[in-house]
């Protein structure tokens, strides 16, 4: 029997017949699943996402460099620098599904106006004096505070202050380049007079930021909360009344130590946004979380505090403002520890978000704790 001489050919098509059929193959653009399969369907998830971290301060360095170098116009539309996961390379993709961007305004620099069909929010580690206009309502930006907004708002962004200010994008652009449902609209040139005033509350936490009250004949048709500012005040006393109601020996906690809290629609109880679970974690000082894996994907910013951080085989040090990734299936496990701050609050504040919610209505979603 001759063989087929042909560089890089597969040992098992030495056969003639054999290396002739995945010719055949190739031809009509077929691919036999046999040569496929431990790709496609691994014994668990193998992310080509790597567990990667990103230094607050040095981002806000190279933010605050474009901010006097790159104009917020038309074309860019915003300064944003998006977190591009190194295990991606070529997509400016924090995780398959996810994009994480910190987007930098100067003092009184507006954010033109736009709409898109990716679904978004914002979140502020530190600063004041932006507000995002939706709809027309002008929402303020504080620190602690989570800020969502559905998909096909228009929204602009105005800073009211003398000073710059920073803060994180979230948004499901790489789930909807995936699926081929990007939609983007330009705006208006320039905001009104009347959306330029920062109001202590948005129209929609007058009618929606009442703890288990829903307004009578107001219909929002938005598909995500219609609450467009989760304050920080309110995150806070949350999560010190949950570790205070453990101390005193309350079930149901997620584990000694660890209190977590998650932003969901008011009128629902589910997420707050259709793709993206938002939730927020303190842990208290010296406890180390239990290792958990869950499918899908996260990523982490440290709100307040110092620790430790385990993702798969990757550990690092952490403080306020950095930005870590956890890929799907990657255990993540975290110890709080004293910082040198006079600031530090004694325990880790972390801010997760990731896309839960698609795994959930797909029924993908998966969770385990190492024991």
């Amino acid at each position: 029997m001759t063989t087929v001489d042909q560089p890089g050919l597969d040992p098992a098509l030495a056969d003639p017949a054999l290396a002739d059929l995945h010719r055949g193959f190739a031809a009509e653009h077929l691919v036999p699943l046999w040569t496929e399969v431990g790709d496609l369907m691994p014994a668990h998830p193998r992310s080509q996402a790597c567990a990667h971290l990103w230094r607050w301060n040095r981002l806000l360095e190279l933010a605050d460099r474009a901010g006097h170098l790159v104009p917020v116009g038309r074309g860019g539309e915003r300064r944003a620098l998006a977190l591009a996961n190194p295990g991606l390379p070529g997509r400016p993709f924090a995780t398959p599904t996810i994009w994480a961007a910190i987007q930098y305004l100067m003092p009184h620099e507006d954010a033109p106006e736009h709409r898109h069909s990716q679904h978004a929010f914002r979140f502020v580690v530190e600063g004041h004096g932006v507000a995002t206009v939706v709809e027309g309502d002008p929402v303020a930006m504080r620190r602690g505070d989570f800020l969502p907004q559905a998909g096909l708002n228009r929204h602009a962004h105005h800073n009211t202050a003398d000073r710059p200010m920073a803060w994180i994008d979230g948004l499901d652009i790489p789930l909807q380049y995936a699926l081929d449902t990007q939609f983007f609209d330009v705006g208006r040139d320039a905001i009104s007079a009347a959306e330029r005033v920062l109001p202590p509350r948005s129209r929609s936490e007058k009618l929606w930021g009442h703890p288990g009250l829903t307004p009578v004949g107001h219909r929002s048709q938005r598909p995500g909360s219609p609450l467009l500012a989760y304050r920080w005040e309110h995150t806070d006393a949350a999560l010190t009344d949950q570790l205070e109601l453990q101390r005193t020996g309350h079930p149901g906690t997620v584990e000694p130590g660890h209190a977590l809290v998650r932003f969901t629609d008011p009128r629902t109880g589910g997420d707050a946004l259709p793709t993206i679970r938002a939730q927020f974690h303190r842990i208290a000082r010296g406890v180390t979380t239990a290792p958990r894996r869950e499918t899908g994907s996260s990523v982490y910013q440290v709100f307040d505090g110092s620790g430790l951080v385990r993702v798969g085989e990757s550990t690092w040090s952490v403080t306020r403002g950095d930005l870590f990734v956890v890929p799907s299936w990657q255990a993540v496990s975290v110890t709080s520890q004293a910082g040198a701050s006079d600031s530090d609050s004694g325990a880790l504040d972390l801010f997760q978000f990731g896309d839960a919610p698609v795994l959930h209505r797909l029924g993908l979603f998966r969770s385990e704790v190492d024991a």
